[in-house]
């Protein structure tokens, strides 16, 4: 397993969980970590909801972390860097508001959204009324003079397939806290009907966790984590983005593609240099053991694995496509070392929602929400890790 450091450690007595992370390095060389949040034990708001990040520095290349600060009504954010200065991108809280903050200082402070003028750029409504927002760690894309993030609007509140894609995106040098240099596209939700015939049974159809991304052609798109129950292969949707960021279509008979991974949320960049298009994630592996539980009816089943019987994080891939949409294992990343039995290891180890970046001239950086040594099951994360891959066009 490449080397790992631990960000944070949560004690599992506090049912309090680890998600969301995100990983950005500074033009000082120093490394910023966040993650939020989750679980009956976390923080919650005046809305009872979950909403609390918290961000770390380094200063030794990510031998070891600080917790410099905690920010309140913020979750399932993006850190990125732009036009000198640190910014996170989110949600106010689970199923929230659209707000963005700006940090000058290297992560040590931040604005904090209140109106349309700083940061607030679109209401959600009250607890689960809509708007119910949505997002995850995703790439913040520049293309044509415009900046780009996917979110979803999960009205309603039904997880799985109340989720409506959408894409914001504002001028790349307008004031990114100012609400009115913003544009939503509408707003799509996930059709049933759009599932094909032969893929068989599924349960609980549906998209989320966006990227916005640019195909060799220039053409944007949103492209999807997507789930659709016992279904084994692991097909993503992409929707087409048009008109700067204001429209977005899915057409059922182009709109599916293979991508190992894509039942967890991922982040997809493309190479400057090379061109490929690199994701890391979780490729589904053991389908004898997955097959089974698909078949399943046993009450005492951990819950995801009733539900969501194809899931399988005790291992991380670097993935790789030329094209977008042709997709090649260059690297198994990360593994479960702990020894246990393959199907226990599924049941309690997960390194998953992995964030990355291109680092310098040659290497990526990432971080990683771990359920792991002591987690009550894969899910339900214990631990935040930072890792590099040094030298990674050797992988492609």
């Amino acid at each position: 397993m490449i080397p790992l450091s631990q960000v944070k450690y949560q004690p599992e007595l506090s049912r309090t969980y680890l998600g969301s992370p995100s990983v950005v390095r500074l033009p000082d060389n120093a490394l910023v970590v966040s993650h939020d949040y989750y679980g009956v034990g976390c923080p919650r708001n005046h809305e009872s909801e979950e909403s609390l990040t918290s961000i770390y520095r380094s200063e030794d290349n990510g031998a070891t972390w600080v917790n410099i600060t905690h920010i309140m009504n913020c979750y399932w954010s993006t850190l990125f860097y732009h036009n000198g200065a640190l910014y996170i991108f989110g949600t106010s809280q689970q199923y929230g508001s659209i707000v963005i903050r700006r940090s000058d200082d290297g992560g040590y402070t931040w604005t904090h959204p209140t109106v349309p003028e700083n940061g607030w750029l679109f209401a959600g409504g009250y607890y689960h009324d809509g708007p119910n927002y949505h997002c995850a760690p995703v790439a913040v894309t520049i293309h044509n003079g415009r900046i780009y993030k996917a979110f979803e609007d999960c009205t309603p509140c039904v997880w799985g397939t109340g989720f409506q894609a959408c894409v914001v995106s504002a001028p790349v040098d307008a004031d990114l806290l100012n609400a009115a240099n913003w544009t939503m596209s509408n707003k799509l939700p996930f059709d049933p009907a759009w599932i094909p015939k032969e893929w068989g049974r599924t349960l609980k159809p549906g998209w989320r966790e966006g990227n916005v991304v640019a195909d060799p052609d220039g053409q944007l798109w949103d492209i999807m984590t997507f789930e659709a129950g016992p279904l084994e292969a692991e097909k993503s949707a992409r929707i087409k983005i048009e008109d700067d960021g204001k429209r977005i279509t899915f057409d059922p008979t182009t709109g599916y593609f293979d991508l190992p991974g894509c039942k967890a949320k991922l982040t997809i960049r493309r190479d400057p240099v090379s061109g490929e298009y690199l994701t890391i994630g979780n490729a589904l592996d053991d389908h004898a053991i997955l097959r089974q539980w698909a078949r399943e009816e046993d009450d005492s089943f951990t819950r995801f694995h009733k539900d969501h019987s194809m899931r399988q994080r005790n291992k991380v891939y670097v993935l790789a496509s030329k094209d977008l949409w042709n997709w090649r294992r260059v690297k198994l990343l990360i593994k479960d070392e702990t020894g246990l039995k393959p199907e226990d290891s599924i049941r309690l180890s997960g390194f998953q929602y992995t964030d990355w970046q291109f680092d310098g001239p040659d290497d990526i950086i990432f971080a990683v929400r771990s359920a792991y040594r002591g987690a009550a099951n894969f899910h339900d994360a214990n631990r935040i890790y930072y890792g590099a891959v040094p030298n990674f066009r050797q992988l492609l």
